[in-house]
């Protein structure tokens, strides 16, 4: 699986503009539920800003998205030296 292919909950921000729904490119949101066998997926936007300010949290769009019209956004480096693990039955 890619990197950027989006999972319940990861938080991912728009690649276009989405003028349909008042949405602009770079507009962060949550992915809340996966459409489609994981081909498109839900992705709620709110005013929350993770305490750090006055708003209450309220979804002010939810919309749902193909993974080729958001990016998944990291929050930790990767290590260069990390390996994926190799599954073996």
């Amino acid at each position: 699986m890619s990197t950027n292919t989006p999972k319940l909950l990861d938080i991912v921000a728009l690649t276009i503009d989405l003028p349909e729904y008042n949405l602009l490119r770079g507009q962060v949101g949550t992915v809340v539920e996966l459409l489609a066998n994981g081909a498109a997926f839900e992705v709620e936007f709110s005013d929350a800003c993770g305490g750090l300010c006055l708003r209450n949290g309220q979804t002010y769009e939810s919309v749902g998205l193909s993974s080729e019209q958001v990016m998944v956004l990291h929050f930790e480096p990767v290590s260069p030296n990390s390996v994926p693990a190799m599954v073996t039955a």
